[in-house]
């Protein structure tokens, strides 16, 4: 059964897609709060932090400040600023020193020109533009009539956008971390086992982008399905 071109049974391939979903937010959250209760051996915070894996990559103009919220940390390349929540900016915590100089990675990324993040910078205007129309163009799509159907591809089209900036972003998410970790250890501000701590918060909070990307090109698939099964009807 369907209705417009749904197959109700196309809504199975997004059971796995959330059940990854749930459990990579579970465990960011669980493994965030366990290496929050272990300080670094040097009582470093993650601001100071930050600062350090800046100073190293050669990097002087970006700003470190606090936002409200929880693992809401990022970096702002529009305004040169690295926004740290409050249980990161002010904590000396191994869960905060690796999520801070993660985000520092991301500043060291647009300082030397990485090409990913250029690329994902350049996705964000079109990105924006297909979160906004792509299912209003699918949805109308598929109350017109079958001849009409390259609406519902335009949306597609634009859907399809979305899920190439979820790829883009995997690679920078992977070489911010990496360039973390790096910089922590060459400059002694882990010892290696709390080294280990953070790769691990790292690691969990990658799982959160692939379970992005992999929702992502399910919901495409979707979609390519509903559309098809649309014409065939």
């Amino acid at each position: 059964m369907g209705f417009y071109g749904f197959n109700y049974y196309s809504f199975l391939f997004m059971l796995p897609a959330l059940i990854i979903s749930l459990y990579a937010q579970a465990k960011v959250q669980s493994t965030f709060q366990k290496f929050s209760r272990l300080s670094s051996h040097g009582n470093v915070t993650g601001s100071e932090a930050a600062r350090q894996v800046l100073l190293r990559g050669g990097v002087t103009d970006v700003q470190i400040t606090t936002i409200a919220g929880n693992l809401t940390d990022h970096f702002d390349p529009t305004s040169k600023v690295i926004r740290l929540s409050q249980n990161v900016y002010g904590s000396n915590s191994i869960s905060a020193v690796g999520v801070a100089a993660h985000e520092a990675g991301h500043a060291l990324q647009y300082a030397e020109g990485y090409v990913p993040i250029k690329l994902r910078g350049i996705l964000v205007p079109i990105t924006n533009l297909g979160s906004r129309l792509s299912m209003p163009l699918i949805l109308i799509g598929l109350l017109l009539p079958v001849q009409y159907d390259f609406v519902v591809y335009i949306g597609i089209g634009l859907y399809s956008l979305m899920v190439l900036f979820q790829l883009v972003t995997l690679p920078v998410e992977f070489n911010a971390s990496a360039r973390a970790i790096r910089a922590l250890g060459e400059s002694g501000i882990l010892y290696e086992e709390e080294l280990n701590g953070a790769k691990k918060v790292l690691s969990a909070a990658a799982m959160t982008y692939l379970a992005a990307t992999f929702t992502s090109l399910l919901s495409l698939l979707r979609l390519l399905l509903i559309a098809g099964n649309r014409r065939r009807n």
